[in-house]
């Protein structure tokens, strides 16, 4: 048995230091010399990259906890006509890529869009100097349509929180007199504060890793800051210095957020089988609240969703071509490959925490869980500096005797892609076998050593048919990500390799949304699967 430990051990530590590689290449890659490059940025633009940043991730977090946090009041704690099918509708624009929303809204409030053209027919305007129209391509606009999609962050936890605090607090706010207002003020709002906190520092960290939108918007950030020195200037040492960057404001963002509620611990009894202390709305406040739900579900998602359906439906003979059945199969084949390795290195990791079960055991678990929090663009920099020095080491080698230069076998094929993938969403996989296995009794394991089973024997008849379930649902999550990741795509994808978010991507920044309408429908239905598991598990708590 012993022995079985060491191979658990040695896999467990090697597997999630590789996932930590990229991260660690990208501080190691900034700390070397500053060049040229990088010193003229600093002294140039950073400024105003950094400052866009900024604004973007504060008025994108915002707004979306404007958007989310009065839809999650009026869900956990009012009874309106259809709270049950908007309990879902709700959570719906999180399938919704915001680089789609943001193409739609800017065809539709443009100059030569129809909101514009509708108004000018009607006043008479003849030109743009006749009026003022908000532009929609701007930072202002980013925020906006992040806002849309990502809103759904700031509802779900919310509303948790809201279901999950004690009746007893509730019904005697109303004994007191509390007004539903004075209520959710004193009293939900300050005992939802962590899990809106923890919402929050997700918006900000998606928000600052979101290449397709701002780059459409030419709101000059960060993230397009790495795209362009990467690409424009071929400078991966200036790369890396700005990815670092990032990188120490998502730590900050983490820290902030779990500094802000070290000392704060919550004992609240949620709603009892019967217990209903919701209110009632009725009259205007009913109608208000039905508009206001009802009107993001709208914006955020079925207009939009209605819009690329015309247009799939217009288009359909030029968007069903070979390309595009192509490079479905790409992301297929990419995503599937990304989903079995992250399972299966779930599996190791959470299976070698639970035969030891000291507390350094959970150390793999956390490093192989990093690249969750690391936005696709930085990670892709990460990812293409180990790999292009294994590269080098591998033609220097089999160059020394005498056996060819066989190429750029890591950074210049699919597994670039699967690499960033599998660091990039490891951490759902974890989680999800972790969960499953938490649920296995310790004494089945007890029971199985007594009856001389060795640890690989113990994994394969007693965890994996109780955790199939739990390792089918860690796939599909990280499949459903996979299928849907743009930036690491876009920058480590192959020459003539594309995936349907990169065919959707380059469709849509050459104004030919139509044409990317199909391929956009079909990883919004993908992205829809995940959702319809989230809520269904809410609905099996609450």
């Amino acid at each position: 048995m012993k022995e079985k430990h060491i191979f658990w051990q040695s896999s467990s530590w090697v597997l999630s230091l590789l996932l930590v590689l990229p991260i660690l290449a990208i501080f190691y890659t900034a700390l070397g010399d500053s060049d040229e490059v990088f010193s003229h940025l600093m002294s140039t633009v950073m400024g105003t990259y950094t400052a866009n940043t900024f604004w973007l991730v504060f008025g994108t977090s915002v707004l979306a906890l404007l958007l989310g946090l009065p839809s999650a009041w009026i869900m956990a704690m009012c009874r309106i006509p259809g709270e049950k099918t908007l309990q879902w509708a709700l959570v719906l624009p999180l399938a919704m890529p915001g680089y789609i929303v943001g193409y739609i809204y800017t065809n539709w409030f443009d100059y030569a869009g129809p909101v514009q053209i509708f108004l000018r027919d009607v006043f008479g305007w003849e030109t743009i100097h006749d009026y003022w129209f908000p532009n929609i391509r701007s930072l202002g606009g980013a925020c906006i349509v992040l806002a849309l999609v990502l809103y759904p962050y700031i509802y779900l936890l919310a509303r948790t929180a809201f279901m999950e605090q004690s009746v007893s607090l509730l019904q005697s706010a109303r004994l007191l007199r509390c007004s539903p207002w004075q209520s959710f003020r004193r009293i939900s709002l300050p005992l939802a504060r962590p899990s809106i906190a923890v919402a929050l520092s997700l918006v900000a960290m998606e928000t600052l890793g979101d290449f397709g939108t701002v780059s459409y918007f030419a709101v000059n950030t960060l993230t397009t800051a790495v795209y362009d020195t990467w690409l424009g200037y071929s400078n991966l040492n200036a790369a890396a210095k700005i990815s670092s960057l990032m990188l120490l404001v998502i730590f900050f963002l983490i820290s902030t957020e779990r500094f802000s509620r070290r000392k704060q611990k919550l004992f609240q009894q949620q709603f009892e089988h019967g217990d209903d202390v919701r209110y009632t709305l009725t009259g205007a406040k009913k109608w208000c609240a039905i508009i206001w739900c009802w009107g993001l579900v709208c914006m955020a998602f079925a207009f939009p969703l209605l819009q690329l359906g015309y247009y799939a439906w217009h288009y359909f003979a030029e968007s069903w071509t070979t390309q595009f059945l192509q490079y479905s199969l790409n992301s297929l084949s990419v995503s599937i490959i990304a989903a079995v390795v992250a399972v299966i290195l779930a599996l190791i990791v959470n299976f070698y925490r639970r035969l030891d079960g000291s507390k350094y055991t959970a150390v793999p678990m956390r490093l192989a869980s990093l690249g969750y929090a690391v936005p696709g663009t930085v990670l892709a920099i990460g990812v293409m500096i180990p790999l292009t020095s294994a590269d080098h080491l591998l033609n220097d080698f089999t160059q020394a005797y005498g056996l060819g230069r066989p190429g750029l076998i890591f950074s210049g094929t699919m597994f670039a892609i699967v690499f960033a993938f599998v660091v990039r969403f490891a951490a759902v996989a974890i989680g999800s076998v972790e969960s499953s296995l938490a649920k296995i009794s310790p004494s089945l394991d007890m029971a199985s050593k007594t009856m001389g089973y060795a640890s690989t024997a113990m994994l394969r008849r007693i965890h994996l048919p109780l955790i199939r379930r739990g390792c089918l649902i860690a796939g599909l999550l990280v499949f459903i990500e996979s299928m849907k990741e743009l930036n690491a795509a876009l920058l480590l994808r192959p020459f003539n390799f594309e995936t349907l978010a990169t065919y959707v991507f380059n469709f849509a920044s050459d104004e030919q949304l139509e044409q990317a309408a199909l391929p956009a429908i079909l990883l919004v239905i993908v992205g829809l699967i995940p959702l319809v598991m989230i809520n269904r598990s809410l609905e099996q708590k609450h």
